[in-house]
This record gives structure tokens, sequence and C-alpha cells, in this order.
């Protein structure tokens, strides 16, 4: 990245360069890197799960009450009106995690990704919604309607856990998650779940590797337009 001089920093637009001078489109911009890790990182995505699987749902955004009255009228329905919706999956044999933000919480997108991100002989354990039912995996659910949640081995009490983490960062640290950049968000958390033992030098080496080629300029981070 180009350096100069305060003196010249501050010059008014316009300025007079002459042949020696870099122009401020030669340096590079300022930006932010992302996408996927190189294979073999350890921040590389995990291979397909071979269970026993725990699979739910989350949604994120604002409290209705803390939303504008014009707002909170608009929105009809109950749960996740008016929300992003995540969808995750956590194998209990690895304790790794898959997220993925989705559009749906309906049978098709909900298959979509169970079969996804497990082998066909996985055991899949989820609380009772409808839209699970039908998947070509084996399938067990807990009825938290009926106050039950654990019964044997169907429970999805680890990838509850893992959602009370996104969450409590949410709420301590960042305090919000634009609907934009949540996917960030949600790929940076469960990432850092799925390689909380390697050591830290291990983790810092492969953030620098999976930053070469990539990058997010400062437009498009904090644009609304820009996609």
């Amino acid at each position: 990245m180009g350096v100069c001089h305060l003196s010249e920093c501050n010059q008014p637009e316009g300025r007079i360069q002459d042949e020696t001078t870099p122009r401020s489109q030669d340096y590079p911009k300022i930006g932010m890197v992302h996408g996927s890790s190189p294979s073999g990182s350890v921040w590389s995505e995990p291979s397909l799960f071979a269970g026993p699987v725990e699979v739910d749902e989350t949604y994120m955004g604002g409290k209705h009450k803390n939303m504008p009255k014009a707002k909170r009228k608009a929105m009809t329905g109950r749960g996740g009106v008016g929300k992003t919706t995540i969808v995750g999956a956590k194998d209990r044999g690895t304790k790794k995690v898959r997220a993925e933000i989705v559009e749906s919480t309906d049978r098709k997108t909900l298959h979509r990704f169970v079969e996804g991100v497990t082998v066909s002989s996985a055991k899949v354990y989820t609380d009772e919604a409808l839209a699970y039912n039908g998947m070509a995996r084996q399938h067990d659910a807990v009825r938290h309607s009926a106050s039950e949640y654990v019964r044997g081995h169907a429970h999805t009490n680890g990838i509850e856990s893992f959602w009370a983490m996104l969450k409590r960062a949410h709420k301590s640290i960042f305090h919000h998650f634009s609907a934009k950049h949540l996917r960030r968000y949600v790929n940076e958390f469960a990432g850092r779940h799925n390689i909380r033992d390697a050591d830290t030098i291990d983790q810092m080496n492969d953030i620098v590797a999976g930053m070469v080629g990539k990058r997010l300029m400062y437009f498009d981070l904090i644009s609304e337009l820009a996609q």
C-alpha cells in the first residue's frame, strides 16, 4: 500500500504531480479480505457429517418491541417474521458445525441443507417441525412444543448451544449484525467453533494464507447499494 507524508496527503484535490509521484489511482485501495480458506487449512469447510447430526434453525433480527411502530404494524405472523433465518447442523462425532442463511424453512430448503451436509447413512435429530419429515436420512425428533427436550439420544442441545454463542456475541460484542453481512458473521463463528482445538499459530497462519487474492473493498463493505 502506498504511503505519503502528511504534508502531501493533505494537499487539496487537483494538486499538480510530477512524473515521479504516483497518482492516487496507482495505490492499491484499502479493503478487507474475504472468501474461503485454502484446501487443507484448519479453516476449511468440514467434510460431510457422518452423524449423529443435530439440525435446527434460528432467527436473527431486532426485537419487535424495539422496532418503530410503523414497522411492527407492517409485520404479520409470529416467530421469525421480519428476521433472517439461519439453519445449522452439528456433528456429534467431530463436534463440527455447518450453518447457512436460508430464505425459507420449507421442506425443500431444509431437505436440501440436511442432505448437502450429511452422508446418506447419517442419523439426524431435529425438533418436531413438519418440514423435516420425509428426509432421505434416518430421522428422529423431539417435541419441544410438549416440553420434550431429550429422549434417549434424540435432542438438539448441541446446535442450540452454538446458536447461544452466536447470539451472545451479537448482544455483548457486536450489538448489530446487518442482514447484508450476516453470512460473514455466521461463517466466522462456525469457523472459530470448528478450529477451537487447533494451535493458535496454525489458526493465524491459515488466516493469512486465506487472504491471498481476496479483498473486500471498503465501499462494498459499507454501501447499502453495493451487493
